[in-house]
């Protein structure tokens, strides 16, 4: 069955790599499985043939057969389970790897994304002073954990998996507010994580819908 994924006609950070789709595209590409790529606009995915997908009118979903999916998580997760590549064999390992994952967007997301909204969107707002340095000191201690965490390893546990996969695209959202950089450790990691072929095959996809 052919795998279907939506993403951005256009995509708001010009295909840097940051839209979510992304992610599940990365995913794909680790597992060597091919998909299609259907491209919607800020007004389609409002419309009830895409919020029928997707209840809360974003992207990506994943179709595949019968199978509907929306939230990045859960599709990598179900790409991860459902192809060899991404998750570990041992029980253990594995269980550790899904814990990453959940980690990436539970805790380490949340207060990068609230980072880029103080930075993008309320940067104007007479609150933004006094505000920002709380919102970055915020990200800088869920950084210093996971860093202290990942030393010198070159993964999170072992050999790359699904966490690492979401954890260096939660992280690449802060490359242009510099903090990553004063995380030496996070910082290759990320870039290894950039470095894998199977995420520049992603990342090219994604930037070629946006300069076309």
């Amino acid at each position: 069955m052919t795998i279907t994924i939506t993403a951005f006609e256009r995509s708001p950070d010009g295909g840097k790599g940051l839209a979510r789709d992304t992610r599940v595209r990365w995913a794909l590409e680790e597992v060597g499985q091919p998909y299609q790529v259907r491209l919607v606009s800020f007004a389609a995915m409002k419309e009830p043939a895409h919020l029928a997908l997707h209840p809360f009118g974003q992207i990506p979903t994943y179709e595949e057969g019968d199978l509907a999916l929306f939230e990045t998580g859960a599709i990598v997760f179900h790409i991860a389970d459902r192809h060899t590549g991404l998750l570990p064999d041992d029980a253990d390992a594995r269980a550790r790897a899904i814990t990453w994952m959940f980690a990436a967007l539970s805790t380490v997301e949340p207060p990068i994304l609230d980072l880029g909204i103080a930075r993008l969107i309320e940067g104007a707002k007479p609150w933004t002073k006094e505000r920002l340095p709380l919102v970055m000191d915020r990200a800088r201690d869920r950084l210093k954990q996971l860093s202290a965490r990942l030393g010198d390893a070159d993964w999170l546990d072992g050999a790359f998996s699904a966490g690492d996969l979401m954890m260096v695209s939660v992280l690449l959202r802060l490359r242009a507010s510099g903090i990553l950089d004063e995380y030496p450790n996070l910082a290759a990691y990320v870039a290894r994580g950039e470095a894998r072929p199977a995420y520049q095959r992603a990342f090219d996809a994604q930037l070629a819908v946006n300069t076309r």
